[in-house]
């Protein structure tokens, strides 16, 4: 039979509305779906849209409070007392694509939400959205779902002004999905640090700053800082300044009130400008990574129309302070917070000559080390070349996280970029079955060797002169700067038995001693990897917990096979393709706000050996137990 030939007509040809087309193509609005195991999952998207918009009416003068309300069924509530939404426009501001307040800078000087799809993608990606906006004495409400209006209404009211909305994510879109109250809890404290004054309350909680910026590092510090922090201000920027005896940079990042994860413009010149303020202070060549060993800090700047490398907004990709229609722009932002830097953080310098010496100690110390492993490396990276380890140990992909990306680059290209990832495996069994089911557009593959040693224990020198890890290192391309990370996420993928918890154990200390950036920065997961297999003759099923299995069980009626993992390799490379592809299941390593770095590599992998004892008594779990809990 001849194969029926596929006719290219107008009839071929369609036009999506706005809203069917953000259903349809949702990861250009708001990145990945997700159920809300992960921090960057799409319904914290849609709940910082909203919430954006009650800051910019903060950040107007209108305001001094936000009501923030999630719910346990999934619902989210977030209701400001700023000027509300004009009220014939309630229903075109959010459900017609492109179209604000914010186009018009005379509204919205300096806010976060300017192109006009906020509101709308949350609207169209809810199986439920309310809005209602409050003037003077009178209201107009709409309900929507899915992006479809549903019914409205004005009506007089004795509510104060500002504007309600209400939704609950669309489960066709987002599964089961469950709000993570610590990243939502995360999300609203940065706002409160953002905007001193004003007062959010998160279910009932209230969270408010004093102190801005300063407030932010206090609690981002994991350890005693060496000098007080440096917290200048000046004209739409705020920085926060100061050195710690840990390893690598701890900088936050702020645009109109945006936490930028991922940096850009402002961040970088951040950088260069410390860098280059300390040498001209000190009138000596020092490498810019000797200035800024150790360093926490932050800053939060204020622009017009800022413009973001994607919807998402987690990394500023604006070149000026403020640009118009007609071509007219302001300083750049490299210029202006140079200026800044240089001149603030002297002044404060000469003034406070104290903390002078403790500084130039500390680039001195990390100058030392890194002149120390700087030859290490060298010899290491020769013998690696003549020998070709460095191919053995790696299974490289196509695209990387710093491979540059403009608004040319095609849109598949980019999501090959953001997902670049590389799994850290150990052996040979498991590598090669990750190996075979990857997508080598953008996931990697490292192969551990057996037990890393244990970093706590060993000084960076001895660190550097180890060939896995100095291979590791490599492979990650951050010998000379975390901004040079090739992939998004790190991925620790071993066996669910002690050997593999070890290694994960050393792997993680390797990171947290070494590189604590790239844990704050969200780039370290854990794999999770199913646990049992449950199938009959038609259907299978992959089971991550006890739960899990017993539904699956009960799917099955009872008829079935049961197969418990206990290790990557037991797992066929066509089965394994599932649990790294769309629905991988990922564990982000994160650091709760009380825990200190090296308290916690202490207790784990120092000499404490009877108080660890003692705990692991306590806490242990025979096979038989964990059957009956959720493991």
């Amino acid at each position: 039979m001849a194969e029926e030939q596929i006719h290219y007509t107008e009839d071929n040809i369609r036009t999506i509305e706005g809203m069917e087309h953000i259903r349809m193509r949702p990861g250009m609005y708001i990145g990945r779906l997700g159920d809300g195991r992960n921090q960057d999952d799409g319904i914290y998207v849609l709940l910082k849209e909203i919430i954006d918009n009650s800051i910019d009416e903060y950040a107007m003068g209108f305001g001094k409070q936000i009501l923030i309300d999630v719910g346990e069924d999934g619902s989210v509530s977030v209701r400001d007392f700023g000027r509300g939404i004009p009220l014939g426009s309630v229903v075109m501001a959010t459900s017609i694509l492109n179209t604000g307040g914010k186009f018009d800078d005379k509204a919205f000087k300096k806010s976060v939400g300017l192109n006009g799809v906020g509101s709308k993608a949350v609207n169209a990606l809810s199986e439920e959205f309310y809005v209602c906006s409050n003037r003077d004495g009178m209201c107009h409400w709409a309900k929507f779902a899915k992006g479809v209006l549903i019914e409205e209404k004005e009506e007089s009211t004795k509510e104060k002004n500002g504007t309600l909305i209400r939704f609950t994510p669309d489960r066709e879109m987002f599964g089961n999905f469950a709000f993570n109250l610590d990243y939502v809890k995360d999300m609203v404290k940065n706002y409160s640090y953002l905007k001193k004054g004003l007062t959010l309350t998160l279910n009932g909680t209230n969270y408010k700053s004093e102190n801005g910026l300063a407030d932010l590092v206090k609690e981002n510090l994991s350890e005693a800082p060496l000098y007080p922090p440096i917290h200048l201000e000046g004209e739409d920027i705020e920085i926060v300044i100061s050195h710690t005896n840990s390893y690598g940079e701890n900088i936050s990042s702020f645009v109109n009130g945006q936490n930028t994860r991922d940096g850009g413009t402002h961040l970088a010149a951040f950088r260069e400008a410390i860098a280059k303020t300390l040498r001209d202070f000190f009138k000596k060549n020092y490498e810019a990574a000797d200035c800024r060993q150790g360093i926490v800090g932050a800053i939060s700047i204020q622009i017009q129309e800022p413009h973001f490398e994607s919807q998402t907004k987690i990394k500023l990709g604006s070149t000026y302070m403020w640009e118009k229609p007609d071509g007219e722009t302001g300083p750049s932002i490299r210029t202006y917070v140079n200026d800044f830097v240089a001149k603030s953080l002297d002044d404060y310098l000469r003034i406070h000559k104290e903390i002078v010496p403790i500084i130039e100690e500390k680039i001195k110390e990390a100058q030392k080390e890194r002149e120390e492993i700087a030859g290490i490396q060298k010899k290491t990276r020769e013998k690696n070349k003549k020998a070709s380890v460095y191919n053995k140990k790696l299974r490289d992909c196509k695209y990387h996280y710093n491979d540059k990306v403009t608004e040319r680059t095609p849109e598949e290209i980019q999501e090959c970029i953001n997902n670049s990832s590389i799994f850290i495996t150990e052996g040979d069994s498991a590598s090669g079955t990750i190996t075979k089911a990857r997508q080598g557009n953008f996931q990697a593959v490292f192969s551990l060797r057996g037990k890393p040693i244990n970093c706590y224990k060993e000084s960076r020198k001895r660190v550097a002169e180890n060939e896995e890890l100095n291979l590791l290192i490599s492979a990650l391309g951050v010998e000379e700067d975390v901004a040079d990370l090739r992939y998004n996420q790190i991925i620790v993928a071993t066996d669910a038995d002690d050997d593999g918890m070890h290694i994960r154990m050393l792997v993680l200390t390797f990171f947290m001693k070494y590189y604590p950036d790239l844990i704050r920065r969200g780039h370290v997961h854990i794999l999770q990897t199913p646990l049992f297999r449950v199938k009959n003759k038609k259907e299978n099923y992959y089971c991550y917990d006890i739960p899990e299995k017993e539904a699956a069980i009960a799917k099955l009626k009872g008829n079935c096979e049961i197969t418990r993992f206990k290790g990557l390799g037991e797992i066929s490379s066509n089965e394994f393709s599932d649990f790294i592809g769309d629905k991988m299941r990922l564990d982000r390593v994160k650091l709760a706000e009380e825990e200190s770095i090296s308290e916690i590599m202490e207790f784990y992998m120092g000499d404490n050996t009877l108080e660890r004892q003692n705990f692991i008594r306590t806490h242990l779990r025979s096979e038989e137990e964990l059957e009956d809990i959720d493991i």
